[in-house]
């Protein structure tokens, strides 16, 4: 756990509005002069005293030399230890501040990484958007299931979330208990915790599905080459969703289910993090498209698809491009991805400067 970060304990429909506005400013900056930050040791005085028994806050995690008002250690208010003070900022807090945001569910200890821990990033930012947009969040050994039963057939909104060790029985256990509680038509888990290659080595043994994802990391940057792909709302890239499943799932007879359910998932994402929606037209049709989710100081960029008809043009690299460009506007110093370990795009955005940071696995049957 980083040590030399400073926390703030957030409402998470207070932190998805200090996205679109650049900053937080809680009403104690008006009626005080401040906003409140704890070191990661005292965090828990003023989550008991003023959040007794939530588990749905969520911790901006910041990074003090990226702050541009003063901070000073302050008393805080007698109910605490004799003689502890409290970091105040003495100004709003930037949303470019903040290297991560961690779904805070005491006792769980928490995973706090500093500012320059760019695997640590990205592994958080990987694991806390499925936590803070589920409708549903219960624990299990090793991490939580996340449960969205409006949108079912999704295994990236129905699973295990595993971020410290187990063995594959607690793993297989775990997702027969929760799969068969939830009314699940799949198993499934992401394995983030360091050593999985072995857990799912022997999940695969036992039948499961398995796909290793590459976690991949640039700096964001002001990117030209953008211009041709558009921000659009979401809705109008559906039909372009729609057609790219019904491409690659599949005939079974519960296809178009499956489908709705995986195009009316997204809209969850912008809940949490504020995501920008983006696409290249040809002749009025949408041919390609990706997204940018901005959680503070980091970005991912996510489903950047081409029609097959229409690859070789550049597309995937202007939506690429214009997202990069967002990110840095956004006041983000790291991007990062995901990329399946055995297939060709990895190569790609290690072409455009991404790096390899790490590796997580998915595993998966049909329950």
């Amino acid at each position: 756990m980083a040590s030399d970060v400073l926390l703030h304990l957030i409402e998470p429909a207070a932190w998805r509005a200090a996205l679109d506005e650049g900053a937080v400013r809680p009403p104690s900056l008006d009626a005080v002069g401040f906003v409140h930050l704890s070191t990661p040791e005292q965090v828990h005085l003023p989550a008991e005293r003023i959040y007794p028994g939530r588990r749905d806050l969520v911790l901006l995690v910041v990074d003090p030399a990226r702050l541009t008002d003063p901070v000073r250690f302050e008393p805080g208010v007698p109910a605490d230890p004799g003689g502890m003070q409290f970091p105040h900022l003495y100004g709003p807090l930037p949303t470019s501040a903040v290297v991560a945001v961690v779904p805070y569910r005491p006792p769980a200890p928490l995973a706090l990484p500093a500012a320059d821990d760019l695997l640590g990033r990205a592994l958080l930012f990987t694991t806390s958007v499925p936590v803070r947009r589920a409708v549903g969040v219960g624990d299990v050994p090793g991490g939580v299931a996340v449960l969205d039963p409006d949108y079912v057939h999704s295994r990236d909104n129905n699973r295990l979330v595993l971020t410290s060790p187990v063995d594959a029985d607690t793993v297989e256990s775990a997702a027969e208990e929760v799969a068969g509680n939830a009314g699940w038509p799949h198993q499934a888990a992401a394995l983030t915790f360091p050593g999985a290659d072995g857990v799912a080595a022997e999940l695969g043994r036992r039948g499961w599905q398995l796909e290793e994802l590459v976690l991949m990391a640039r700096s964001a940057a002001p990117t030209a080459g953008g211009e041709r792909a558009e921000v659009v709302a979401e809705p109008e890239v559906h039909e372009f969703w729609t057609r790219s499943w019904r491409r690659d799932l599949p005939d079974r007879p519960d296809r178009e289910r499956v489908i709705a359910d995986l195009v009316g998932r997204e809209q969850l994402n912008d809940r949490v993090v504020a995501v920008t929606n983006l696409v290249v037209r040809e002749e009025g049709r949408v041919v390609a498209s990706g997204q940018l989710r901005v959680d503070g100081a980091t970005a991912a960029v996510e489903s950047v698809l081409t029609d097959p008809e229409f690859q070789g043009r550049g597309h995937a690299d202007a939506i690429l491009a214009r997202a990069l460009d967002r990110a840095a506007a956004a006041g983000c110093d790291l991007v990062v991805l995901e990329a399946a370990g055995d297939d060709w795009p990895r190569h790609w955005y290690a072409r455009r400067g991404f790096e390899v940071l790490g590796s997580v696995w998915w595993a998966d049957r049909r329950a």
